[in-house]
């Protein structure tokens, strides 16, 4: 499939919209399964790191 012009690429064919907003959706999911693992290993070690201090001063 070829374009005439960077417009048309981007209007694919009148079907830009939902192709546009599935590539969008879809990064956004990829990104949130990358994020929100190292999000809450960061969290669990914060906890923990506050956990074992707790414990060392009673």
């Amino acid at each position: 499939m070829s374009f005439e012009s960077f417009a048309d690429f981007l209007a694919m064919g009148k079907h830009g919209l939902y192709v546009w907003t599935s590539y969008g959706i879809s990064l956004a999911v990829l990104a949130l399964n990358v994020a929100l693992p190292i999000l809450a290993r960061r969290r669990y070690l914060h906890d923990e790191a506050r956990r074992l201090r707790r414990e060392s001063k009673q």
